[in-house]
């Protein structure tokens, strides 16, 4: 008992009062462990530093921790996080180390944030299990666990508290367990973090709820909504990513009728959308990242129930970059070219404007299936430091007209590409996949996807 209470303060159980809770997190008592410091668990960990005054960070790559030790932000594109990095560890606030297990002993608030993969459509929680194996290792009766990793429902309930207790020798309501959903987006972590959505709190009993949700009450500036369970939570965050691969599939199945209609399909969504109950999504070359593509499959392949939607959205937006890669060969045909020996330039290899991932991404998919057809395709990504597919070259945007294209497909609307010099590349036939090019006159044929102006029209 005396061990007990020369352990640092519990923010779960106890009869201290929220007050008392509040105060001992914001003033450095209570010692938090951050696992995973990627691109959004490194944000994270410099956020709760900068409340709570006492984080690790815990990463399995040496050169990660090195980096975050020394001061430095090993992530790149998230504004503001280099200084909150170097602040925080400067101030003392912030912490690195490879060693989970000395972390575990020493937290009393544990915060999971590793990557959730999804393999040939089967969800891999291996990374989790190792973070929280690590954890139970080290847990103590108080102590709070915090799962920010996208899981699929009932993990928490089914997976995490286990194996907490298995390593632990403690059961749930010795210690607490709580899903609190990561909600941001790569580019913008920190403001998202701290305010830009309402974050949401689920707990495997109530007191974890309650301690969950005094937390997270003190990390942003938004409201923080409890629900009924850490299961609800964890609906939470895959039901915002399965309405948003449902919903571009409902908008690209409808960009693949507008030649027949001719008509411009995303005007009518435009339109449409005036109905306050009307959010349909735009159309494009196919969704990427590394959150709407794989949420399905937290449900597809976990669950026995029936999921045909989900299972149909996911084949219409896979289906996007072949549908891209038609275009294009019959907009050379119209032209009098076949797309065997063209030279296409693919512009964008990232997922999103702006952001340096690759993940899934739609731009990857229409410069391999281009390769495999025989064209001879080259690159152009403006922030994208991956290299591009075998086979595939890379340019820089000056270069384009440099090797006289006969086709540019645009997938990814970097903002970059607004300078693009049409009059430069002759006789090129266009595929826009993002309706984002400002193509002047000079350029022979315009395809965009959803826009009608198809062979068919």
């Amino acid at each position: 008992m005396s061990e007990q209470r020369s352990r640092p303060p519990a923010l779960y159980g106890g009869e201290r009062s929220p007050a008392d809770r509040r105060r001992a997190f914001t003033a450095g008592e209570v010692p938090v462990a951050v696992y995973g410091l990627g691109k959004m668990g490194l944000p994270l960990a410099a956020v709760y530093a900068d409340v709570s005054g006492a984080v690790t960070g815990v990463d399995v790559d040496p050169d990660v921790i090195a980096a975050v030790a020394a001061g430095d932000c090993p992530v790149d594109g998230e504004p503001g996080l280099p200084a909150a990095v170097s602040d925080q560890v400067a101030e003392g606030a912030l912490d690195a180390t490879t060693d989970g297990t000395r972390a575990a002993a020493d937290a009393r608030v544990h915060v999971v944030i590793v990557p959730t993969v999804v393999d040939d459509g089967e969800v891999d929680l291996s990374t989790l299990e190792a973070a929280v194996r690590t954890i139970g290792a080290g847990l103590d009766p108080g102590d709070l666990v915090v799962v920010e990793s996208t899981v699929p429902p009932r993990t928490c309930r089914d997976r995490v508290a286990p194996w907490l207790e298995a390593e632990s020798g403690l059961a749930v309501g010795e210690f607490g367990l709580a899903f609190c959903p990561e909600r941001t987006m790569s580019g913008r972590a920190l403001e998202d973090i701290t305010g830009a959505y309402p974050k949401v709190v689920g707990g495997v009993d109530a007191e974890s709820r309650d301690a969950a949700e005094l937390i997270y009450g003190e990390i942003t500036d938004n409201e923080v909504i409890p629900v009924a369970d850490a299961t609800t939570a964890e609906c939470v965050k895959v039901f915002e990513g399965v309405y948003r691969d449902v919903n571009i599939a409902l908008a690209n199945e409808l960009a693949r009728l507008a030649d027949e209609l001719a008509v411009d399909v995303t005007d009518a969504i435009e339109v449409a959308n005036t109905q306050p109950f009307c959010d349909i999504h735009d159309p494009g070359p196919g969704v990427g990242g590394h959150c709407i593509p794989y949420y399905p499959y937290f449900l597809i392949s976990e669950f026995d129930g029936p999921t045909p939607l989900m299972r149909t959205a996911r084949r219409v937006n896979d289906a996007m970059p072949r549908f891209t890669v038609e275009k294009t060969a019959a907009e050379l045909a119209d032209a009098g070219r076949k797309l065997a020996g063209s030279t296409v330039v693919v512009l964008g290899l990232t997922y999103r404007p702006g952001v340096d991932e690759t993940r899934a991404s739609p731009g990857i998919d229409v410069a391999e299936q281009l390769r495999d057809r025989d064209a001879d395709v080259y690159a152009v990504d403006p922030v994208c430091t991956t290299p591009p597919p075998d086979g595939v070259g890379r340019l820089e945007l000056a270069e384009v007209a440099d090797v006289d294209p006969d086709a540019v497909v645009l997938v990814t609307a970097h903002e970059a590409f607004e300078s693009l010099e049409w009059d430069a590349l002759g006789d090129a036939v266009v595929v826009d996949g993002r309706r984002a090019l400002s193509v002047d006159d000079s350029v022979r044929s315009v395809y965009a996807i959803g826009d009608g102006s198809g062979t068919n029209r």
